[in-house]
């Protein structure tokens, strides 16, 4: 009853929020001369058969026009010392919003610009639109697409800044699809520290548009229960070439077309080395990681009918540890203590990928689309280590004048701990994928059916042994016989704290489909939008000494929004559905290292219900357009396959013997606070719990209650191209 009190307030409040302006699209920059000073007065203007409508550049060079929904113009831009210049072929949709920024120069013609915007109302699908432009120039620990989404990302909490993890709304690490040109890309198996991730699969040099939804998405995505980030990589028009270098690494892009337009590749070459950022950490080591990746997509367009693409990625993570020593010092000013650690040993982890999708589009006629992909992704990694550790704990030496000042000393324990581990997984996965996308009037139907086979070889050998204090301590196992030592010896067998020693060779066959259908139509003064769907599941598991049954399950899911008077820009938007979440090889495999083949899907039953509203706010002089957007969501989550959390690395229980629920409410509220800029405020309430084989509810892994996040964006109004980027994340 608590739950469903809470859950009404929240309601309550969303439901309390008004909007009171409308939002078309517009398009906006700065304006500068061959001397990057900004130009006032330059003429911004489009006609067509509604009449023209006119802008002028203010003392800062910044500018805004709004534009007709959904009609292509030429966009012209005009002064009396400059040539004119024009931007081609742009069409938008409600609440698309272009930035186009130019120097201006005197004297000749400036070569036209032709930019196709597609006309996408993502309000009404609950999808975040990110600009390529931020996500580029945005610097991190791990900086690209997963810097950004852990800001903006309603929901989305992370715990280590040097990995590019995120859980979104009481999920985990593994519940997140990540989708580049409609194809399912995936992440290592072994890695178990966020220092070990190197790069992450996208390189932000080469991403045209990114979406993402913290959940309550459509059938069209896979089977997942948190969220979906849906990368596209663009289609180069031109000849470029980018090269990004920092004390951590670089990058270098290639990108070109063929005379004939009909051929268009892009090529991106990183390294990276965190080597700097690391050993500037309290524990010293010799730290030797080298991460380095090659990506290419290569486009052929034959005809008007058919478009083929190609993505490759190879990627070599080599990651080498040597700790040293630590010393961590608590306790209070009258009684200060250390903890001193001294290692031995040293780590070396190697992780492999190879990946390549092939796509072909076929356009059978205006109204009818067929997409093939084929992609194929496979992984080597490699995890072996030996790390003794042996601490000792005392008083801290607090007199200025000793030779020991500030080290420990009077040491009341000490112990030893050594970790061993050489793990090897070789996985090999093949998926092959048909997509219909029909247009009928006002309505649009989508469907697919996929093929995926999963071949992995893994063995794992890990122990631990911890001797305190001259013993060594044994398994907190159930089955062991107490004695009175040490008045009787004992004498049984040592063994190691934690031992898991397994070696599995499994194959999983899956097949799985949707269709759903969109309907967009107005209603007196209401716009609608709906969309209704089901996706189907089914898989197998079998392999050596591996016998599982085939299992399936359906998830429908749905989506209504509606946006209640035309001359208001506010939105409603229900969404929800059966979400599933069929188990991937980590998710079989238990604490012991035995794979488990009859786990079942995981299942969350999820409701959203969100307001999205536009407004004007008075900044300075100037009113500014800003969004707020709100949430409420609640998860019921059956059959859950508990785990427990060690830096990013999971190990699941493989059992399905618990219950779980997430609710909670996330704000976002984005807009101008500079002109041409955009900045991003994000806050978030939530609780998530879980009750295992009914002993009561307690905190999942994942239950970080409170999230603000800050994206500021600032320009020198002389120098529109020198931006500062400000990112700021807390979590609890």
């Amino acid at each position: 009853m608590k739950k469903i009190n809470k859950l009404l307030t929240l309601l309550i409040i969303l439901l309390g929020t008004t909007a009171f302006a409308q939002k078309k699209p517009i398009i906006y920059g700065v304006l500068i001369d061959g001397n990057h000073k900004p130009v006032e007065g330059v003429s911004i203007y489009y006609a067509d058969i509604e009449g023209t409508k006119k802008t002028t550049t203010d003392k800062t060079g910044f500018y805004k026009l709004e534009l007709p929904v959904g009609r292509k113009v030429i966009i012209w831009f005009e002064h009396k010392s400059f040539a004119l210049s024009a931007i081609h072929d742009v069409k938008m949709d409600w609440n698309d919003t272009l930035e186009f920024n130019s120097i201006l120069s005197g004297g000749e013609q400036i070569d036209d610009v032709v930019i196709t915007v597609q006309g996408r109302d993502r309000r009404v699908e609950g999808m975040t639109y990110v600009k390529p432009e931020v996500i580029i120039k945005m610097v991190g620990p791990n900086a690209g697409v997963e810097n950004i989404i852990k800001n903006i990302g309603l929901g989305v909490a992370f715990n280590n800044e040097m990995s590019t993890a995120y859980n979104v709304r009481g999920g985990n690490y593994d519940e997140n699809l990540v989708y580049v040109n409609d194809v399912e890309i995936y992440r290592p198996f072994l890695i178990r520290s966020g220092q070990q991730e190197g790069l992450s699969f996208t390189n932000s040099n080469m991403v045209e548009s990114v979406d993402f939804s913290s959940g309550g998405f459509q059938s069209r995505f896979g089977d997942k229960l948190s969220s979906v980030l849906d990368i596209k990589y663009r289609r180069p028009t031109r000849y470029a070439a980018a090269l990004d270098a920092s004390f951590l690494g670089g990058s270098l892009t290639l990108e070109g077309v063929s005379k004939d337009d009909k051929w268009s590749a892009i090529v991106g070459a990183r390294y990276r080395d965190n080597s700097l950022l690391v050993n500037s950490q309290e524990t010293e080591t010799n730290f030797k990681p080298t991460f380095a990746d090659v990506q290419t997509i290569v486009n052929f367009r034959p005809n008007a009918k058919w478009d083929f693409s190609f993505i490759g990625n190879i990627s070599q993570n080599k990651y080498h540890y040597q700790p040293l020593y630590r010393q961590t010092n608590f306790g209070t000013v009258d009684d200060p203590i250390a903890l001193q650690i001294f290692y031995d040993g040293q780590e070396k982890d190697e992780y492999k990928t190879y990946f390549g999708a092939l796509t072909s589009e076929y356009k059978v006629s205006d109204n009818f689309r067929l997409k093939l992909i084929g992609s194929m992704y496979h992984t080597q990694e490699q995890e072996y280590f030996d790390i003794q550790a042996a601490y000792a704990l005392g008083n801290v030496d607090t007199n200025i004048g000793s030779d020991t000042y500030g080290a420990c000393v009077d040491c009341v324990t000490v112990g030893k701990q050594l970790n061993h581990a050489r793990n090897d997984l070789d996985a090999l996965i093949v998926n092959a994928e048909l997509k219909g996308y029909h247009t009928l009037k006002k309505h649009f139907v989508e469907w697919g059916a996929k093929y995926t086979r999963e071949d992995i070889r893994d063995r794992i050998v890990e122990w631990e042994v911890i001797d305190s204090a001259g013993f060594s301590i044994r398994p907190p196992v159930a089955d062991f016989v107490r004695n009175d030592q040490p008045y009787s010896p004992y004498t049984g067998p040592l063994v190691p704290y934690q031992n898991t020693r397994a070696t599995n060779f499994a194959q999983i066959n899956r097949l799985s489909g949707y269709a759903q259908w969109s309907y967009k139509d107005s209603i007196g003064d209401s716009e609608i939008f709906m969309n209704a769907g089901a996706r189907v599941h089914q898989w197998q598991v079998t392999g050596d000494n591996i016998d599982g049954k085939s299992q399936m399950v359906i998830s429908p899911r749905a989506q209504f929004a509606i946006k209640p008077s035309r001359n208001r820009d506010m939105l409603f938007r229900l969404s929800g559905g059966f979400y599933y979440q069929p188990p991937f090889y980590r998710e079989l495999r238990d604490s012991l290292g035995m794979v488990r083949p009859n786990v079942k899907a995981q299942r969350s039953i999820h409701v959203v219900l969100a307001n999205d509203y536009s407004f004007k706010l008075m900044v300075g002089d100037t009113l500014r357009p800003f969004r707020l957007v709100t949430e409420v969501y609640y998860k019921d989550i059956d059959d859950v396959n508990t785990y427990t959390l060690e830096n990013v690395r999971l190990r699941y229980r493989a059992d399905n013997n618990a219950v779980a629920y997430a609710y909670g409410i996330d704000m976002r509220l984005n807009g101008e606070f500079v002109p041409g800029t955009e900045s991003w405020i994000t806050v978030g309430y939530m609780r998530t719990e879980e009750n295992i084989n009914n002993k009561g509810y307690i905190a999942r892994p994942t239950d970080q209650r409170l999230k603000f996040g800050l994206l500021f964006t600032d320009y020198v109004p002389n120098i529109p191209s020198l931006k500062m980027y400000l990112n700021l994340v807390y979590n609890t």
